[in-house]
């Protein structure tokens, strides 16, 4: 069966579905690091992606965005000289209903409007102005810091808007 298309799953509907342990099984997180670049040196300026919309984000989209900024920021910055953090978490676990295709599917899919789903996936429930990813970097970098940003709000389902939240004095 297909995995049913991200637009399904944008919008917050009805409560978080997070008890992993009444739940059958879960796939995985695709999110594979929370931090990246210089963990150890301070920065000093920050910037930070924001969503203008409240929305719910998969696992694999945060994903996607975390590789593009990434990508930017060691092609063009250097692992040494950026500190990135992705700060949305994706705990909310997305449930489907498969339904057959093919022939004979209008009788197999008849029954039970409103089907309970089996787990496929995890998402992350964002509000408005809240942060997705977060760049920290020196002055001289902040213009690719912004580009990286902007690359991966190209990745997500809401607009978003990158906030310049220390350091804004230091950048020409």
């Amino acid at each position: 069966m297909v995995r049913k298309p991200a637009s399904m799953y944008r919008e917050i509907k009805g409560q978080a579905y997070t008890r992993r342990e009444y739940m059958g099984g879960v796939p995985a997180s695709r999110v594979s690091q929370y931090e990246m670049g210089n963990l150890k040196e301070e920065f000093p300026v920050t910037l930070t992606l924001k969503v203008k919309n409240r929305v719910q984000i998969r696992h694999t989209s945060i994903e996607a965005g975390r590789i593009a900024a990434n990508k930017v920021m060691n092609g063009q910055v250097g692992s040494a000289n950026y500190h990135m953090t992705v700060r949305a978490f994706p705990h909310v676990v997305l449930r489907e209903n498969k339904l057959a295709t093919g022939a004979g599917a209008d009788r197999v899919s008849s029954g039970m409007r409103q089907g309970f789903g089996k787990n496929v996936g995890t998402a992350a429930r964002l509000e408005r102005n809240q942060a997705i990813l977060t760049i920290r970097t020196t002055a001289e970098k902040a213009v690719v810091a912004k580009d990286a940003l902007w690359r991966a709000s190209m990745k997500f389902p809401s607009p978003c808007y990158v906030v310049i939240e220390k350091g804004a004095e230091l950048i020409k």
